[in-house]
């Protein structure tokens, strides 16, 4: 059966600048919360990935937190994904 502490939907927003040495987790959320930050998400545009693995070893983190070095991998694939997505949106991304 599964846990219902598992099956709560949640949230995490990262944000990543050129001056961190890692992203950085801004805020999370479960239930309501998570509801709430994926609806402001999708109303500025933020690009909304959806892993729930990722997301539960991210939620760990506490708010302000880098991400740790054993999600750099993860968390880089999706910043060079959502970064091409942007790109192709502007119209600077030429596809070979």
């Amino acid at each position: 059966m599964e846990d219902r502490k598992d099956s709560i939907k949640k949230a995490v927003a990262l944000s990543y600048k050129e001056r961190d040495e890692a992203p950085r987790i801004i805020g999370k959320g479960q239930g309501e919360l998570a509801d709430r930050l994926l609806q402001v998400g999708k109303q500025e545009e933020i690009a909304i990935y959806e892993d729930k693995k990722l997301v539960e070893d991210l939620y760990r983190l506490d708010i302000d937190a880098e991400i740790t070095p054993e999600l750099y991998e993860a968390v880089a694939r999706i910043i060079a994904f959502v970064y091409l997505l942007d790109r192709e949106k502007d119209g600077d991304y030429e596809k070979e």
